[in-house]
């Protein structure tokens, strides 16, 4: 069975299990939306009562489509601008093309999804209670920081199997001449 659905201006030719690119619609990934404005309805050759037909369809991403160019120039004038545009757009999954209801299966989620996230909250909240607030220094230690222990351990096992080095000899200074008037 196909349908053909008008939705931001443009109309779809769409049956179960396309996937198409919409104008932006409200709702977030994983909703079930019904596309209502739809036109002709039919299944093979036939044609159907349209006012009867319910298009189900879930939102599988919230994106933005390519990039378009706008360019504008005038000639002689040296006038020249350059400016890019993304427009939002909603991806689809039809999920049912008939008569029947619409199941609403994003409200459940809505309803346990609270219940299991606020522990999580309230956990990030204590640990942000910890941390000092943005501004104040607090000393944190480098990898090279923690790995100087080590180091220092090294060099003293080293010494402790070769004598001492003698320092070099200091060279005296030379003095500078006075500059020339």
């Amino acid at each position: 069975m196909f349908a053909i659905v008008r939705t931001g201006g443009k109309q779809y030719r769409v049956s179960a299990g396309d996937k198409i690119a919409v104008e932006k619609l409200a709702g977030n990934a994983g909703d079930t939306i019904e596309l209502g404005d739809v036109l002709i309805a039919g299944d093979g050759g036939e044609l159907k009562d349209a006012g009867k037909i319910k298009v189900a369809a879930e939102i599988i991403a919230q994106a933005k489509s390519e990039k378009v160019t706008v360019f504008k120039k005038r000639r002689r004038h040296n006038y020249r601008r350059k400016a890019g545009h993304r427009q939002q757009m909603t991806l689809l999954r039809i999920v049912q093309v008939g008569d029947s209801k619409v199941e609403q299966k994003a409200a459940p989620k809505k309803e346990a999804a609270p219940k299991a996230e606020a522990p999580a909250k309230v956990a990030k909240t204590e640990a942000v209670k910890d941390e000092p607030a943005k501004g104040v220094d607090t000393k944190k230690e480098t990898k090279a920081q923690k790995a100087e222990p080590v180091k220092k351990a090294a060099t003293a096992a080293k010494a402790d199997d070769k004598p001492a080095a003698k320092p070099a000899a200091k060279k005296p200074a030379a003095a500078k001449p006075a500059p020339k008037k």
